[in-house]
């Protein structure tokens, strides 16, 4: 108990988080609970293990992308409770309207747009692309359609002829796509 204690939330950290992410008292409460259930070594952050034994990740063929995005704020040695929650916020629904916050439209797009740039350098390669395709339907398609797939999209998608694709035009191929449909999970209704 006492080292659950020293980690347990206080009433300013529920309120920033509130502030930050959008999620609910309740919703907060009960995703902590879900966060220390997680953490096996008990010291406020999760590891990429800790991660890959929730059952819906350990399947999910894009379960390391997902997983490495919870990491995108640059702390290797965890993830702590205010991160998780910041990277489940870009999953919540966005509110009718509005196109702010962590959760916004561009967010949500920021986010999915991560889940190709396996480099990070800001652009979705041929090879990216190739490799989180890979990563999506296994053996189930050959090398020479999904090569095709991937340079049809590449063609289609980059506007500037550079051979690779650019938020901007992630964005642009996205403008019809109702992303937040797509990317919203509803949490602990």
């Amino acid at each position: 108990m006492g080292a659950k204690a020293s980690i347990m939330l206080q009433p300013s950290e529920i309120e920033e988080i509130q502030k930050d992410t959008g999620f609910s008292h309740n919703q907060i409460v009960r995703l902590y609970s879900r966060f220390t259930s997680l953490d096996k070594s008990n010291n406020g952050y999760l590891s990429r293990e800790d991660f890959l034994r929730i059952p819906e990740l350990a399947i999910n063929p894009l379960g390391d992308r997902i997983v490495h995005a919870f990491f995108m704020y640059g702390n290797e040695e965890g993830v702590n409770f205010r991160d998780f929650m910041r990277t489940l916020a870009r999953f919540r629904p966005v509110k009718e309207g509005t196109n702010e916050g962590i959760n916004s439209r561009d967010e949500k797009l920021k986010f999915a747009f991560k889940m190709y740039d396996l480099d990070g350098d800001d652009k979705i390669s041929r090879e990216e692309l190739l490799a989180v395709l890979h990563m999506m339907v296994g053996a189930n398609i050959s090398e020479e359609q999904l090569g095709n797939i991937a340079d049809r999209t590449i063609e289609e998608a980059d506007q500037d002829r550079d051979g690779a694709i650019a938020f901007s035009e992630f964005k642009k191929v996205l403008e019809k796509v109702d992303i937040e449909q797509k990317m919203s999970i509803r949490f602990l209704s």
